[in-house]
């Protein structure tokens, strides 16, 4: 079976469809939106950083944020045959890795916030979910089956 490793700020599709899956380290703060077509046996993996585009006007990764990675990751899945209507979603990281003196400056919360908001907007079920707490994950996902696994060095290791 192919792994295809994605960084921080980055996204991509599991090869081949159906036997690969999508892995990415040390989620601390970011999320892992993963979305899955289980028709079509495509799974998807957007590690996104910061919440909304709109915060940083002139950083064009799209990449990296929550509300345009999503948006992309659908559109590459589509083009690969997978179908928005069959999609569903499985979110992880969005810890707080360090104390912060307020909500605003949690970026873990704002993160998990922003993914969920649109996911909603486009329609996409979130069907499971590992988020907040104080500590880092590594995820895979893997195309067969839809199933994201979970790594941590503090709590062990689970699947959804």
């Amino acid at each position: 079976m192919s792994k295809t490793v994605i960084g921080i700020s980055d996204l991509n599709i599991a090869d081949p469809p159906g036997e690969g899956s999508v892995i990415t380290y040390a989620l601390g703060s970011c999320i892992a939106i993963c979305l899955y077509d289980s028709v079509a046996k495509i799974a998807g993996m957007a590690h996104i950083m910061l919440p909304a585009s709109k915060e940083c006007p002139t950083d064009r990764n799209m990449k990296k944020f929550a509300d345009t990675a999503a948006v992309e990751l659908v559109r590459m899945m589509e083009m690969r045959g997978a179908r928005r209507v069959r999609m569903k979603a499985k979110i992880a990281g969005g810890a707080q890795m360090f104390k912060v003196l307020s909500d605003a400056a949690n970026i873990g919360r704002r993160n998990t916030q922003a993914t969920k908001d649109i996911l909603r907007s486009l329609l996409i079920p979130i069907v499971a979910e590992d988020t907040g707490d104080d500590f880092g994950r590594t995820v895979e996902f893997f195309s067969a089956n839809g199933i994201l696994q979970v790594r941590t060095a503090k709590m062990g290791n689970w699947e959804l």
